[in-house]
Order: C-alpha cells, then sequence, then structure tokens
C-alpha cells in the first residue's frame, strides 16, 4: 500500500487539489468562484449574508494566522456584525454542520485547530 496521501479535485481539469478532509492544498489558489464550488462541494448556496461571514474569517486568518474554532468565531462575528449575528445558531443557520470547519474550507483555509 502507498504512503502517498489520496487528493481529489474540485474542478473537471484537475487543477484544484483538495486534501482528503476537502480543504485546498495550495490556499493561493483561492479566489471568489473557488470559494463558489467548494460551497456548491458543500452543498450550499452563497448569500450575501455568507460572505460577510467568510470574509469575516478570512481577516480573522489574516490577522491570527489561524481560522477561528466556535468560540472565535462566535466573538469576532459578535464584535463585528452585532449581537443579532454573533451567535452559534446564526452561524448553524448559514454553515450547518460545523461551521468553523465548513466556513475554513469555502474560505480557502486550514482546518480550524480544535475542530474535530
Amino acid at each position: 500500500m502507498s504512503n502517498q496521501k489520496l487528493y481529489r479535485y474540485l474542478d473537471s481539469s484537475k487543477k484544484i487539489k483538495l486534501d482528503p478532509e476537502g480543504y485546498l492544498v495550495n490556499q493561493q489558489q483561492w479566489n471568489i468562484e473557488i470559494a463558489n464550488l467548494l460551497a456548491e462541494d458543500e452543498g450550499l448556496t452563497l448569500t450575501e449574508k455568507h460572505w460577510e461571514i467568510i470574509q469575516l474569517v478570512r481577516d480573522f486568518y489574516n490577522r491570527y494566522e489561524m481560522a477561528p474554532a466556535m468560540r472565535p468565531l462566535v466573538k469576532a462575528t459578535k464584535q463585528t456584525l452585532g449581537d443579532d449575528k454573533g451567535n452559534s445558531i446564526y452561524l448553524m443557520t448559514l454553515f450547518p454542520g460545523s461551521p468553523p470547519k465548513r466556513i475554513a474550507r469555502i474560505a480557502g483555509l486550514p482546518k480550524p485547530t480544535n475542530c474535530l
């Protein structure tokens, strides 16, 4: 058996590699088009509400060099977008399942620390 990790591709031209958990292998490839493909792969259609959270997470990553886990994500959302959006229920409505992991994938970032 080979020790090489298996990748899958996001696109039909096989230029956009995803790791075994669905995160971009090359974060530099990320753009709006790829974000929409990643969201589609997650079964989501991005709206303005999604985009404000994605941008918030990308800003968080640029500042702290890590994607936020749930508590820091809720806190950052609350500080930036207010009480109405700064809660786990709102985030789970937009990104069902594990919001930090799904947002990080779509935002082209690595898996958040402390996420299973």
